[in-house]
């Protein structure tokens, strides 16, 4: 590649906006490329997740559920790193929701948290 500087009156001020431009388009593609596969699905019950995390084992996973975020990260020792989060349109219930790691696929079947009623009924005087 070669570079060569512009003397200072022939600068133009679209080449700097065209190389944010450029800079956010490589930043973009690199990040594209270190993606995982998700598929989600979901029913009246629950919500599925599968991602695509090979050559981690389940002990160097954390998987962490805070209302209706998942988190999921790689330990520190692990061959791999992987880190990213995920807000589902409803609250999980942790108690009820699973996690298996099989062949490189992690999947997570994350029970829907039913909202109690706080119903009140009034007695008429």
């Amino acid at each position: 590649m070669f570079f060569a500087t512009t003397p200072v009156g022939l600068r133009h001020p679209a080449y700097a906006t065209a190389g944010r431009s450029l800079e956010r388009f490589q930043s973009e593609a690199q990040l594209a490329g270190h993606r995982t596969a998700c598929s989600i699905e979901q029913d009246e019950k629950s919500f599925t997740l599968r991602f695509d995390v090979p050559g981690i084992a389940k002990d160097q996973l954390i998987i962490g559920i805070e209302d209706a975020i998942v988190r999921i990260e790689s330990k520190e020792g692990a061959p791999r790193q992987y880190k990213s989060a995920y807000e589902l349109p409803q609250d999980i219930d942790a108690a009820s929701s699973e996690a298996a790691l099989e062949h490189g696929v992690l999947t997570l079947k994350l029970a829907k948290l039913v909202p109690a009623s706080r119903v009140t009924t009034l007695t008429i005087n």
